[in-house]
């Protein structure tokens, strides 16, 4: 394994342990009811796959300056 590979797979498990942490984890103490919790669990994977598009976005327009930089 590269070092590349293993950065980014720290970045994914640091990522995914923040989303855990700070999205998921309030969300379901939130509620009391098992299938509240639930329902308010499932709902945290649209706040994620939004901050990744977000991520995604902000990525692409860094190197597309990059790129009509240079």
């Amino acid at each position: 394994m590269s070092a590349e590979t293993i950065a980014i797979g720290a970045a994914a498990a640091a990522c995914a342990m923040a989303c855990a942490v700070f999205i998921l984890a309030p969300a379901w103490t939130s509620y009391g009811r098992l299938w509240e919790r639930v329902a308010a669990s499932f709902l945290t994977l649209f706040i994620l796959a939004t901050l990744l598009g977000i991520g995604v976005v902000v990525g692409l327009a860094i190197v597309w300056a990059f790129a009509t930089n240079s």
